[in-house]
Order: C-alpha cells, then structure tokens, then sequence
C-alpha cells in the first residue's frame, strides 16, 4: 500500500521546483524514441552507481525530489524499499499511478528540511533537483544528513560542452519548448560542498556528449545513439559529458 503523508501545514516557507518535474508536461519531454534513448542512458547510469557489492534488495532508498518517477519505479523493481520526497501532495500522481506504485511510499515534506532521522536511508537518490535549487548548499547537507551510507546525484557541469549553456539556452528553449533555467556546476564544487559533509565521491558516471537538446532535435536517433556510443567507447563521455551522475560515499571518522 502506498503511504501518502502530507505535512505541508507545519513546513516554513521552502523550494518547490519539483512541482514541475512531476508533471505531464514535463514527462512530455521524455517522450518518444529520444528521450526513452535519455532515460534508458539515465537508468544504466543509475543502476551502476547502486552496484557496490551488496545486495539491492530490501535496500532503503529515499528519492528526493522523485515525483517524476524516473527512478522510483526502476529500483522498486529492483527490490529496493522506495520512499519518494516531493515538496507537494501534487507530486505523488506520477508516482502512485506508475509501475509498481502501491510499493513506493511517498512524503509530502520541505526537500531542505525533511521528516527523517538522521541516516535514516541506506542510500539518498536526488536527479533532476539540485540544479533548480536557489539554496543547493543546503540541499546537499540535507541529503548528506538523512543518508547512512550512500549520496547519488546529477548535476550539469561546466567540463562539457554545457559550458556553452548560457549562449545557446535560447536555441535550447525553441527546440525544446518547455525547458527551464538551472545552474551549472563545475565537478570541484559539487565534490567540496559534499565534503563538507562528510562524503566522497567514488564514482561518476557522465551521461551525453551531445546537449540533450540536440537529441530531441534530430529526428535520426539510431545515428545520434551509434555517436553516442563511440564517444562512451573512446573515453570521450567521460572526460566531458553531461549531466553527470555521481556517487559520494559517507566517509566514517
């Protein structure tokens, strides 16, 4: 049975970009065969990161920021015991009506000042969040404080060609529509803000060479895959894609 728990009355004044992540209209950028191309390269990246030599079965996840449901469902079916954090009631439809949406519980909460102990979750997930965030530094010592083990992120980072993001968002906006603003990141940032915290970064996982928004330009996405590919083979992704997933681990005193 899914857990809908709505504290939104006792919560102070907080960040709500998830709201438009977990709706239809933002799903409808993923739709057709190049955004399930981003979302398939998505998954992968995930699923490796989770991959550290114990089982994920019964592993508690907590999603922050998952109402999009790109992830919950996926590591439901992997066994995990998934709650989602959505800053409102709203960001649950995706969730509780996707596969496997009577097994994910779901919190209605601040995402900067969440309802749980302290290392409550074995492993905190967050993707499509921290960029659209005012206030990262302290989403991160959120994420940092509710995870007992394990912190896995995306950001988008300068070492890409997303450092052209500030020339080309216009052209980004026309082709893609219904996209927003964000902040990008540079790798050091990210990695010194967790380290405040107690975490390091283990293992990375940059996803696209291409901007994502050339992807859903070109009609062609066997080519735009095959390139892709070859970029991910020769090592070219890893120097410079974008956006990285990143796994950070709790480093004991």
């Amino acid at each position: 049975m899914t857990l809908l728990t709505n504290i939104s009355a006792e919560m102070p004044a907080y960040e709500t970009p998830d709201i438009e992540t977990s709706s239809a209209d933002y799903a409808s950028r993923f739709s057709g065969p190049a955004g399930q191309y981003m979302l398939d390269v998505q998954k992968r990246g995930i699923i490796s990161l989770f991959k550290d030599g114990r089982p994920l079965a019964g592993r508690t996840v907590l999603d922050v920021g998952g109402g999009h449901g790109q992830l919950a469902s996926p590591l439901a079916a992997l066994g995990c015991s998934v709650t989602v954090a959505g800053s409102d009631e709203r960001c649950a439809e995706r969730v509780i009506n996707g596969p496997h949406g009577d097994r994910i519980g779901f919190v209605a909460a601040n995402l900067l000042d969440m309802p749980f102990r302290d290392r409550e979750f074995d492993t905190v997930v967050s993707v499509r969040l921290i960029s659209h965030v005012t206030d990262w530094q302290k989403l991160i010592a959120e994420l940092c404080r509710v995870a007992d083990r394990t912190v896995i992120i995306d950001y988008p980072t300068f070492a890409s060609l997303n450092a052209l993001s500030l020339l080309t968002f216009p052209l980004k906006r026309a082709i893609e529509k219904n996209t927003r603003t964000y902040t990008t990141f540079s790798n050091s940032a990210i990695r010194n803000a967790f380290a405040e915290h107690g975490f390091r970064a283990t293992i990375h996982y940059p996803q696209f060479v291409m901007p994502m928004g050339l992807h859903r330009a070109l009609a062609n996405t066997t080519i735009v895959r095959r390139v892709e590919e070859r970029f991910r083979k020769y090592g070219i992704t890893r120097l410079v894609g974008n956006p990285v997933l990143i796994r950070l681990e709790r480093q004991e005193a």
